[in-house]
């Protein structure tokens, strides 16, 4: 059986988040607030999103933009392991604005990564360079260090791997939108499917099939990731295992274990001891 650890390291980096992870564990469909650049270390990797059915084998670089729905499975028994770095979009504002500078009269909505798996030499030694100094040997004294490699390796992103997505103008915010926006202000919030509905202003079947078709997830499963993303925040700023369960929403901590290792490949009890 293949050796299975999920394990989320202190980053010396403000807005940057680090996972390592070696498992044969398969995720389900969800998504991510950060823009996600890691690189395949052993096995491979295999993930569906809106982008197509994707395969990624050792030294390939995976990327994935904020919101973007995906799951994720080995190749095989045998598992695979990778490394990533989350990082918040807000360190990616400076390519945009390099990028639109190239347009200009046109503002740009969003940067984003455009290709879930790359095979690139530069871009996986940027990362392994920026990783090293900043989760595996971070020192006190390395700051400067830090972001002269966090600068390199956005700025390859930004030449090699990015987009700009534009909106001519602010349209209303769309009844999903506004259901969305419902969960979001309060993922702990017992909603029904029924009062979503009446949020959204259509039947609880028109709901339904309406988020799935726009997020890629139906609410249940929205609100349930929200609520790890919810649970993850109190724990990191102290709070126990308990109390971030009830904050969060969650019937009991048992049910919070489960969606955190279901979604994460890591209980919270160990997410705990990575963030203290």
């Amino acid at each position: 059986m293949a050796t299975s650890r999920v394990h989320m390291p202190r980053c010396a980096i403000a807005g940057v988040e680090a996972t390592v992870a070696e498992t044969a564990h398969a995720f389900p469909r969800h998504s991510h607030d950060r823009f996600g650049v890691g690189v395949i270390v052993r096995g491979g990797h295999r993930s569906a999103s809106g982008r197509g059915l994707v395969e990624a084998r050792m030294n390939d670089a995976i990327m994935v933009n904020p919101g973007e729905v995906h799951d994720g499975s080995p190749l095989d028994e045998r598992g695979r392991a990778w490394r990533m770095l989350y990082f918040e979009p807000a360190l990616l504002d400076g390519v945009a604005l390099e990028l639109a500078a190239q347009c200009p009269g046109v503002a740009p909505h969003r940067v984003e990564l455009t290709q879930p798996v790359a095979h690139d030499p530069v871009l996986k030694a940027l990362f392994e360079r920026l990783f090293l100094i900043s989760v595996t040997l971070p020192g006190p004294g390395d700051a400067m260090a830090r972001l002269w490699a966090l600068l390199q390796m956005l700025g390859h992103l930004g030449r090699h791997h990015t987009t700009l997505a534009y909106v001519p103008s602010r349209a209303p915010a769309g009844p999903i939108t506004r259901a969305k926006a419902r969960i979001d202000d309060d993922p702990a919030a017992q909603l029904t499917l029924a009062e979503l509905a009446a949020e959204a202003g259509m039947s609880r079947f028109q709901l339904l099939r309406s988020f799935a078709q726009q997020l890629g997830l139906p609410p249940h499963a929205y609100r349930m990731q929200r609520r790890v993303v919810l649970a993850r925040q109190w724990i990191a700023r102290g709070a126990t295992l308990a109390d971030a369960a009830a904050a969060a929403g969650f019937a009991d901590q048992s049910h919070m274990t489960r969606a955190f290792v279901r979604l994460l490949g890591v209980t919270p009890a160990n997410y705990a001891a990575a963030t203290r």
